[in-house]
């Protein structure tokens, strides 16, 4: 194994299209044009008011060990996947060019640049896979984790999506949804990975597991103290209120409540704890929520919402629409300026040429338009969005989740007050093309 130790490849995260225009460009002598590729949005998924940059921190791990080792060049060998010009390519691949692109945690909008990658066609051209579906998903969890933190308004989520989704896109769900927004995660993976707060309950197992319910409720309490919260709905939740609170007194952390009409349950159980003397006992709902449900819980006693489902699918937008496309490249292999090129596809357009991107902000500070450019914007007209992440191969644009974290919070206080809207619409601020390209 040629890897790294302790790091394992992602170089074979790559479609094979991939490695047949690598082969056909070495073989022609095209390889080594200096190119540019973007990562944009044609739209954004169901009517969305903005989308969520998510994904840019494990797309530079994942670079850092785009490596074919011994193993890999054999597959590709014996497979006749390529041959063994791209073979010895492969060998000693390590991207080399620079890497821009919109800070994790900022919104962008249909058009924005949010990833440009420069090099030589042949070393850009093989990260096409690894970039899209890391920020094709991530983005689209995050777009739906913010939504859903919008809805509900100041109160704390926790995100348990683990079992409704594949165990490593459970790791980034957490990641994206903490991004977003979310309190903390079910996951101990996450928690592990990117020092993310955890949180959890306990199952229905649990209380199943005892001959009754106070049982279940006195071994859990003895176990991790009254702050505990306590499944109220396996059986009877009135009477697993009044239990609860039996068996931990007054100072009981929280029920949990997981089941029937959620905002005439979570209203019962606040007046018969408050009956009961625990006024401070914290009311957790959770149960296939969404934004919206979460929305329409807003009059509800609750104090904070479990979601997972819904979450690690995007709220029905489990893509974020990304494509990655050639935008500039060079006539040839010595360095001169960069021809703009682009797809005249129906339906599928895309715009020429190395674009910047800036946010234009009104006296107030709140965005009013996404303005692309093809030089980088002047200083003092809006905040400028793309910012260097890897120069000539070198990662220098990572940094702390908490960072991505409090700019997605910087983000939404920009924007216009209906960007916050749940219902389907048009983006919050309008994308600019100066000059409007072809």
């Amino acid at each position: 194994m040629t890897t790294e130790p302790g790091r394992t490849s992602t170089a074979l995260l790559t479609d094979h299209y991939e490695l047949t225009m690598l082969r056909g460009a070495l073989h022609s002598g095209a390889a080594q044009r200096r190119s540019v590729f973007e990562v944009f949005a044609r739209y954004l998924p169901h009517g969305r008011r903005y989308g969520v940059v998510a994904g840019v921190g494990r797309l530079l791990d994942a670079l850092e060990a785009f490596r074919f080792d011994s193993d890999q060049l054999d597959f590709l060998r014996e497979a006749r996947i390529t041959d063994e010009l791209t073979l010895s390519f492969l060998e000693s691949y390590r991207f080399g060019g620079d890497i821009w692109g919109y800070a994790e945690g900022d919104c962008y909008f249909p058009g924005s640049p949010i990833l440009v990658v420069e090099g030589t066609f042949a070393e850009a051209v093989i990260l096409e896979t690894l970039a899209l579906s890391i920020l094709n998903h991530d983005c689209a969890v995050a777009a739906a984790g913010s939504r859903m933190v919008l809805a509900a308004a100041g109160r704390p989520l926790i995100e348990m999506g683990s079992r409704r989704t594949h165990e490593r896109a459970a790791v980034a769900s957490a990641r994206a949804a903490y991004i977003a927004g979310f309190a903390s995660t079910s996951n101990l993976q996450a928690g592990y990975q990117y020092q993310l707060p955890t949180s959890g309950t306990s199952a229905h197992a649990f209380t199943l597991l005892y001959d009754d319910e106070r049982r279940a409720f006195q071994a859990q309490v003895d176990a991790l103290g009254t702050g505990t919260t306590l499944l109220a709905d396996t059986y009877d939740v009135a009477t697993a209120v009044a239990t609860a609170v039996e068996v931990a007194g007054p100072d009981l952390g929280a029920v949990r409540i997981d089941s029937g009409d959620l905002g005439v349950v979570a209203s019962e159980v606040r007046a018969q704890l408050d009956s009961l003397g625990a006024r401070k006992t914290r009311i957790v709902l959770t149960g296939d929520l969404d934004e919206h449900s979460i929305a329409a819980l807003a009059a509800a006693p609750a104090d904070g919402y479990g979601v997972g489902t819904s979450l690690v699918i995007g709220s029905g937008a489990p893509t974020a629409a990304l494509v990655y496309k050639l935008v500039a490249r060079a006539d040839g292999a010595a360095p001169g300026p960069l021809r703009p090129v682009a797809k005249r596809s129906v339906g599928k357009p895309s715009r020429g040429g190395r674009k910047w991107a800036m946010r234009e902000l009104d006296a107030a500070g709140k965005a009013v338009a996404e303005r692309v450019t093809d030089t980088p914007p002047e200083p003092g007209r809006g905040r400028p969005l793309l910012q260097l992440l890897v120069r000539g191969g070198e990662i220098v644009g990572a940094e702390p989740v908490d960072a991505a974290r409090a700019r997605h919070r910087a983000a939404i206080a920009e924007l216009p007050s209906h960007a916050r809207q749940l219902s389907r619409g048009y983006p919050a601020i309008p994308t600019t093309f100066v000059p409007d390209r072809d």
